[in-house]
Parts: structure tokens; sequence; C-alpha cells
């Protein structure tokens, strides 16, 4: 019951906008070909956008990178699918050296704002994750707290003095069952927020402070990690470690 009392005070937007322009991801796997005119065709799920702008700008937007990609002009057309235009960070990045080791520094300038761009929107979305977490935390709304969770076994979750609990089904009963003597919502405050991306996974690091009506605020160092699922976000460790007041 020791380590209980300590756990209990815690209590006290393919990515969106990834490709910005067709001149930007001209150099990734695509044919060469005339900006102007291009017709683009796919099969789209839900969820999916697709914003088609005239002349030098196109913009696409996707919740997931599904089917064939065709790219047609004046003077080429050929047939894409999504495993063979892999337009994330790793391949950007290797872009990158390739066209500084060839001394294009256009081409360089290029790839370097689509990748600033892409870890920009990665990180937007792994920060509004995590802020869906705190918003399930502050209210005791178990449902949202389901949804946020990666249902996986090997999700983590670490209550303040207590050892870790792994699978989705007893991380979501210990919530309930800590949440059960707590009237809501609860206050909480995050300060040092720090967001980190590479690729599918990201993890937040921050200072919680957490008060129940009638308590002391409580802080914990907090860990959030996260594996971007399907075009989405999910948590799969909560680490919260007490620091002293």
């Amino acid at each position: 019951m020791k380590g209980l009392s300590s756990a209990i005070k815690e209590f006290n937007v393919l990515p969106h906008s990834f490709i910005n322009s067709f001149q930007k991801v001209h150099h990734v796997s695509l044919p060469s070909c005339t900006p102007n005119n291009l017709v683009l065709s796919r099969s789209f799920g839900r969820g999916d956008q697709i914003c088609l702008l005239h002349g030098q700008s196109l913009k696409l937007q996707m919740g997931r990178f599904m089917g064939t990609l065709r790219v047609k002009s004046e003077d080429s057309e050929s047939t894409l699918n999504g495993e063979n235009i892999a337009l994330n960070e790793e391949t950007l990045e290797e872009e990158l050296e390739k066209a500084i080791a060839e001394e294009n520094y256009a081409r360089a300038a290029q790839i370097r704002d689509t990748l600033k761009n892409l870890q920009k929107d990665s990180k937007t979305g792994l920060f509004e994750a995590n802020s869906r977490f705190y918003d399930s935390f502050r209210n005791g709304d178990l449902a949202a707290m389901q949804g946020i969770w990666a249902q996986k076994n090997e999700v983590c979750c670490v209550h303040p003095g207590l050892k870790g609990i792994t699978g989705y089904d007893d991380i979501i009963e210990s919530w309930n069952f800590i949440w059960a003597n707590y009237d809501f919502p609860l206050e909480i405050k995050l300060e040092d927020i720090k967001v980190h991306v590479k690729g599918d996974m990201g993890f937040v690091t921050c200072m919680e402070f957490v008060k129940t009506k009638g308590g002391r605020w409580g802080g914990q160092f907090v860990t959030n990690a996260f594996e971007k699922i399907d075009g989405e976000w999910y948590i799969c460790i909560h680490h919260a470690s007490p620091v002293d007041l």
C-alpha cells in the first residue's frame, strides 16, 4: 500500500502536410517532369485529403499513404506506389547528404526545407497526442485513456513509486483503480515540455504537477514515449518519477 500511496501523488493533425510542394519533393524517386499540368490520381482511404494547386505549387495532405500515385506530365508518365517513394526523415537526410556531396546546394536547400516542415508537422502531432493524454488524465476519462494507449502487450506504465505495469489491459485497469477515489477534474500543470521525433517514434519529457481537490501539489518528472500507428500517435510508455518540491 506504501507503493500505491506514492503512486497517488501523481494524481495530487500522411502525417499532416509533409509534402509542401511538388518542387520540394521532386528529388525523391519521382521521374523528371515539368511542374505544370500535373495530374494525380489514386484511391484514398477514409481521412485522406488531396489539394491540387495549378502551376508551380502542388500540395498534398493525406492521413495514410495507400494505393497508387500516378504522376503525369507532358514529357513523361510513371506509376509509383507508396513503398517506392518513402517520404520520411531518413530518406530526406540521405538525399540531403547526397546533394551536398554533389555540391548541388539549391537542391540541398529544398530538401532541407522539406525536412524541416516534416519534422515540424511530426512534432505538432506528437504534442497534440501528449495533450490528449493529459486531458484524459485531468478529467478521469477512461474511454479517452483507452483510446490514447497503443493496444499492445509491450506497452508499459510506471506510476510514481511502483514497478512498471506492462500490457494494455493491466495499464487501463491501473488508471481506473487509482482514479476511483478522486473528484474530477484534477488540477494539472506541465512545465519544461520537450518534444522529440524520429520517424514513427517519439517521446515527450516534462515536469508534471498534479493537485487533487483538498490535496497538495505533487511533482513528477515524466517521460511519455509514443509510436505512430496507421498515421496516429499512441502512447506506449508513461514513466513518472516523483520529485521533491
